[in-house]
This record gives structure tokens, sequence and C-alpha cells, in this order.
């Protein structure tokens, strides 16, 4: 069977250690959990003029997370917290290229930082800073290793999510201090944490079009499996 072409966005940072050049990069593991759904992982650089090139090649898109916040002024904040980091160039293209898919009806996948962009896309807001927001709030960057579980996520009934991971609960990570403040027209909530923090979002009108808060590409669950399996039989065109 043809592996479809799923593209990946990358996470981008200025000269440092590892170059003396602006670099641009992506986790193995994210190409690994869609190689092993069947997907064909291809990465996508920052090149917004691009964006409709890239959607004439590709089957679906991932928005990975990353070291980055989504610009507040983006979703019509009128100030901005003062741990909010921003990438101009990664946001831009990133937004591009999702609404792009979105046009085309492409499956979209959003991840961590990448299913806040999807949700600002949708129309949706941000928490710019969950410790700050949300009281008694869990620890949503959390202090142990990312391939382990951080809190659990409740899945809400009905929704695709729920369909996908067969479950009403699931053991997640979690490394973000921002989530979706709101549930806009045409988005529905699929997956809260015990503390009320929205944790999965999903577009019915799209064939695909959802986003989780954790990172399920390093598929500490069967639901993180089943879920990049979901999303990739959304891109061969099966429902």
């Amino acid at each position: 069977m043809t592996r479809p072409l799923i593209g990946i966005t990358l996470d981008s940072e200025e000269p440092g250690p590892y170059s003396a050049f602006p670099w641009l990069a992506v986790r193995q593991n994210y190409a690994g959990a869609i190689t092993r759904a069947g997907g064909l992982p291809v990465a996508l650089p920052h090149e917004t003029g691009l964006a409709d090139d890239y959607l004439d090649a590709i089957d679906a898109l991932v928005v990975t997370g990353g070291d980055f916040d989504v610009d507040p002024s983006l979703f019509g904040a009128a100030e901005r917290h003062q741990t909010v980091k921003t990438k101009a160039g990664r946001t831009a293209f990133e937004l591009a290229i999702t609404q792009g898919a979105m046009d085309r009806d492409l499956p979209v996948l959003g991840i961590c930082g990448g299913q806040q962009l999807l949700h600002v896309a949708l129309g949706g807001t941000l928490i710019q800073h969950i410790p700050d927001a949300v009281p008694e709030a869990l620890a949503h960057e959390q202090p142990n290793p990312r391939d382990e579980a951080g809190h659990e996520v409740e899945i809400v009934a009905g929704t695709r999510l729920h369909r996908i991971v067969g479950t009403d609960r699931l053991a997640v990570n979690s490394a973000h201090h921002q989530a979706a403040a709101d549930e806009p027209a045409g988005v529905v909530v699929n997956a809260r944490a015990p503390d009320g923090v929205i944790e999965g979002i999903e577009a019915p009108a799209y064939g695909f079009c959802l986003g989780v808060q954790w990172h399920p590409e390093f598929e500490i669950s069967e639901g993180d499996g089943r879920l990049f399996a979901a999303f990739v039989e959304a891109a061969r065109g099966t429902p």
C-alpha cells in the first residue's frame, strides 16, 4: 500500500551551541510515529511563500510543538504575559500552511504548541500562562521525563477523539504552559485535564482536523498509537 506523504512542521532556533547559523529541527519520534502508522514523513522548512507548493505535494499535515508561543496579538489579546516567547517566522509559516490545509480539507493534526496554533487558526483564543490563570492548576510542565505520563485527561464522549482512542480517560505526558481558552463556533473540546484545562480540540466540519495538548508521538499509551493510525488513514482518504 502506498504511504501517504505527511508534512511535519519544524521548530527554529537562532545561532547557538549547535550551529553558528540559524537552524531548523524536529524530534525523531514525530517521524517515527508517522512511519509506524504507515505514513511517509517529510520535513517542511519555513518558506511561507511555498506553502501552496507544499500543500500540492503532501497528503496531510502535522503541526508540531516546540519552544515557542503564538503571538497574543494574533488572537486579539491586548496584553502579553511576560513568559510568552514568540517565533514570528515559524508562526507565519504554520498559520499559512494550516489555513491552506484546512481550505483544501487535508487532514491536520496539531500537537501541543501545534494544537494551540490550530485553535487560533480556527478562531480561538489562548490562556497565556496556566499557573496565573487556572486556580490549583496541575503541573502541565511535568517534572518527570516526557516519555512518561504526567497526568490523565478525560476524553469527551461522542467526539472523534473518543471514537479513535476508545477510552474515557487517557494517561498523557505534559509539556506546556499555555492552552486553548475557549470553544468558538466550529470547534469542539474533546479532552480536558482534571483541573479543567482544555487538552484537545477538533473541528467536525473538516474531514480530519484535530489537536491534542500532549505529545502522542512518544506513544506512551495505546491511544496515542491509535491517534496516529487514524490520522494516517485519513491521509489515505479513508473516513
